[in-house]
């Protein structure tokens, strides 16, 4: 077996094309055909010397951990079988072919974009489902360790198939099929000794353009059985914000809002110049066209200062935030502009 030494321009050239390819397979809405994962899932527990289980459907990972927690809680006993990793993390002899400098460059050409979907708290579910119910009892890390997803696996799917469709290298095929199997017809799966629940993949999913989970007034993630999940630039939202646009998102919820990272949303959403009208900002001191404001309600971790700006020739009014502790309007536009005074442009904007 001779060491892959070197790859070709043409073998760089397919990296984003399989980086690709792997990310449309962890992020697909394509609905699961059951007697298809029915046979892919007992193979596998087949092919780790387990006996066949008895296969659970359910239409979202919600639902599929509510009944854990709930009516399956006797009959499973939480005995959460790892065996599958080992076919997860199997075809370590792929290699023991590459050069180590390949296996460092197909690391970190295709590690990062499957950590940033990992990162994104509303795509991995895992971290949502923890939210969402709850996270005081012991067994919800263990029960999240031992579940396999399309997005948890991403990574060890793109180098996996570069190596053995690009590059050639030598693998147990029966079990890459399996591997690949698991990923494209199973969505979830929840892996238990004697008993494996499959769960649907979500029926949209929706994304801003940078990729992060987002949706105005709807769902970013959204199951069959209405199990939803909202976001904004990939800051998850509880259903009372996400279900309304942000056009309608009222300035009064910022006073009672605890969390400072939804209060920052809120206002990123609503914006200074409606906060500025709807919690009455007390004006500081003005200058020409510009006004320094002060908002004395609780709303964010230290008070909001703001310049407003009006336009001479529309009258259209803009108000960037400024730090806490300037005390005039003029130094707030010194501030906006990088430390340079107003009288020093030849026009003011």
């Amino acid at each position: 077996m001779s060491l892959i030494e070197k790859l070709t321009p043409e073998q760089e050239a397919l990296i984003p094309v399989y980086r690709e390819k792997w990310r449309a397979i962890a992020l697909s809405t394509e609905r699961i055909d059951k007697d298809k994962a029915a046979k892919v899932v007992k193979a596998a527990y087949v092919f780790v010397g387990l006996s066949k289980p008895k296969i659970l459907f359910f239409d979202s990972p919600y639902a599929a951990r509510a009944a854990i927690n709930g009516d399956l809680k006797s009959k499973l006993e939480y005995k959460l079988y790892q065996g599958l990793w080992k076919l997860i993390f199997g075809l370590r002899e792929i290699y023991q072919q590459l050069n180590i400098e390949i296996i460092n460059k197909l690391s970190a050409e295709f590690s990062s974009d499957a950590h940033i979907l990992l990162r994104q708290d509303s795509l991995y579910l895992g971290i949502p489902l923890i939210n969402e119910l709850d996270d005081t009892e012991q067994d919800v890390a263990s029960l999240i360790d031992c579940c396999i997803s399309p997005t948890k696996i991403l990574l060890n799917g793109i180098d996996k198939d570069f190596c053995i469709s690009v590059l050639n290298c030598t693998h147990n095929s029966r079990k890459w099929n399996l591997f690949q199997a698991i990923i494209k017809d199973c969505g979830w799966i929840f892996t238990f000794e004697k008993i494996c629940i499959v769960c649907d993949r979500p029926i949209h999913l929706r994304f801003d353009s940078q990729n992060r989970l987002h949706a105005e007034g709807e769902p970013a993630i959204e199951f069959s059985d209405g199990y939803s999940l909202y976001s904004h630039h990939g800051v998850t939202l509880p259903e009372k914000y996400g279900k309304i646009h942000p056009q309608q998102w009222q300035a009064e919820w910022l006073l009672s809002e605890e969390n400072a990272e939804l209060r920052r949303v809120l206002i990123q959403g609503i914006g200074y110049a409606r906060i500025c009208q709807e919690l009455q900002a007390i004006e500081l001191e003005n200058w020409q066209e510009y006004t320094l404001l002060g908002i004395d309600n609780n709303v964010d971790i230290e008070p909001i200062y703001l310049l407003k700006m009006t336009c001479p020739s529309t009258g259209f009014i803009h108000a960037l935030r400024v730090p806490p502790n300037i005390n005039s309007a003029r130094e707030a536009i010194r501030w906006v502009n990088w430390g340079v005074d107003s009288e020093e442009f030849g026009v003011q904007t």
